[in-house]
């Protein structure tokens, strides 16, 4: 070997050269990330259409049926990238679950919840939004589908990509809104059921934030501020634990199995009493095991919340994928119905293979694109730790239970994204008040300026406008957009 061969210059060189080297492969892989995304997507949407072609055979409307299954594809990835985190979000958020095991959780009971109890029959289009004898023919029906369909998809992925978590409830009534008033002027819309929905852009979120928020408060005033806290904890704790496995049982009773079995609201509410008196009494021992040994301070009561949370992501994920996954083929379904039959005027179920086609697409587009929006929901609005977690997700399932009982239209996004204000909200508010108190012991000089105060605010105001801005804007976005669809759909493809 020669002595230039050991030249430490040339292995400086050839440090360079590796580290360039290294740095190409991390970017390579960051810029390919988005790119290996979009290209499963795309994958997918052409698997749904295929199997849309390969089950219909040759009958008249298959190419109408296989560009549906298409968009509806579409709209269940942009479902799986958007609505879930709201789910999902808390519990990352609070560090109680990684994004991998979060998506991981969600994909099961996502997928177990769309399969099992998602067979929603869709009796009138779309929750009665429009009249279906108003398009006069099943033409007109199936073009106005399909352009709710690809309207509301693109509405939902414009959103994600800005980072705002929308309702695709609301996307999917403003697509069939926009195309019922496209192919049969306004009186085609059930405007009763408008106001209906228009009612709980406002009630859901406030309902929401209100309940976590108190909640809260009583995990404060009841846990947090006492002298023994771990003792506290062992009193308190399993009835919180308790009061949402009642909550999360009637909730699923409610909404998650109306497939399998028809359960009425008083029905639901004994079932989740008594699901919720077993828990507390089972939640005593195992609360008084977990704190055997912690401090009294708070970062011991995390622990405490740590199971219950990831319980709770798991049973939102089942009863979002029983709901949720008819925004996405509940379209498609009538547009299969109409195209096999030319009956678009009755109820009608949702056949297996496009449950399977709703079901695999929130799961690839929440493994494919979730994190984004889970992150949002979990770390950027507010700082959540375990215990405001919690209040998120019970928040979450009592409120359902609540608007259910007073026959409101919700949507799981603003209930959720509201509970995550109403914490923030809270803790801004119970600061104030407490520096209130102690103001009187701090010297003037030694107070924070007014416009520190402001700096220090525990809710993201940027965030707060961006995703308030986006709620009220969802249904009409979707509506013109889908009546611009419409128009080029009816002009472009003729159905017959």
């Amino acid at each position: 070997m020669s002595h230039n061969d050991l030249d430490p210059s040339h292995l400086e060189t050839l440090d360079r050269d590796l580290g360039r080297l290294s740095t190409l492969e991390q970017a390579t892989a960051y810029v390919s990330r988005p790119v290996i995304g979009l290209g499963v997507g795309l994958v997918f949407v052409v698997f749904a259409a295929l199997l849309a072609a390969l089950i219909f055979g040759q009958a008249n409307n298959t190419l109408v049926v296989v560009i549906a299954a298409a968009f509806g594809a579409y709209m269940a990835l942009n479902i799986g990238a958007n609505d879930v985190a709201n789910n999902m979000g808390p519990a990352v958020g609070a560090n109680a679950l990684t994004m991998g095991g979060a998506i991981a959780i969600a994909v099961v009971f996502e997928s177990a919840g769309a399969l099992i109890a998602g067979g929603d029959v869709v009796s009138t289009i779309a929750k009665g939004i429009i009249a279906p004898e108003s398009m006069g023919t099943p033409g007109a029906f199936i073009t106005a589908m399909m352009a709710a369909l690809l309207a509301s998809a693109l509405w939902v992925n414009l959103a994600t990509w800005i980072g705002a978590p929308v309702s695709t409830t609301h996307s999917v009534v403003g697509g069939v809104m926009g195309a019922g008033i496209a192919a049969a002027g306004f009186a085609a819309v059930s405007w009763g059921q408008m106001g209906a929905i228009a009612a709980s852009w406002v009630i859901s979120p406030m309902l929401g934030g209100a309940i976590a928020a108190g909640f809260l408060w009583f995990i404060k005033s009841n846990i947090i501020y006492t002298e023994d806290k771990i003792a506290s904890a062992r009193r308190w704790v399993p009835v919180l634990v308790g009061i949402m496995g009642g909550a999360f049982t009637a909730y699923i009773a409610l909404k998650g199995l109306k497939q399998l079995v028809k359960i009425d609201l008083g029905a639901a509410l004994l079932i989740g009493l008594g699901a919720g008196v077993l828990i507390w009494l089972v939640m005593i021992p195992v609360i008084r095991h977990q704190s055997e040994g912690l401090e009294n301070r708070n970062k011991s009561l995390k622990v405490l919340f740590g199971i219950p949370l990831i319980v709770s992501a798991a049973l939102l994920s089942f009863a979002h994928g029983a709901n949720d996954v008819a925004n996405a083929v509940g379209p498609l379904a009538a547009i299969v119905q109409a195209s096999s039959t030319g009956d678009f005027t009755h109820a009608f179920g949702i056949p297996i293979w496009v449950m399977v086609i709703g079901a695999m697409g929130i799961s690839f587009g929440l493994f494919l694109f979730g994190p984004k929006l889970i992150r949002m929901v979990g770390n950027q609005i507010t700082k959540l730790n375990p215990m405001r977690a919690y209040c998120v997700a019970l928040s979450a399932a009592i409120t359902v239970i609540v608007a259910s009982w007073l026959g409101l239209p919700v949507s799981s996004t603003h209930i959720a994204v509201g509970g995550v204000f109403g914490v923030g909200f809270f803790r801004e508010w119970d600061a104030e008040r407490r520096m209130r108190n102690v103001k009187a012991a701090v010297p003037k000089e030694m107070r924070p300026a007014p416009e520190e105060r402001r700096r220090r605010k525990l809710v993201r105001r940027s965030h707060f406008m961006t995703i308030i801005a986006a709620w009220v804007i969802t249904v009409p976005a979707a509506a013109l957009l889908s009546a611009a669809i419409f128009t080029v759909i009816r002009g472009v493809l003729e159905v017959s």
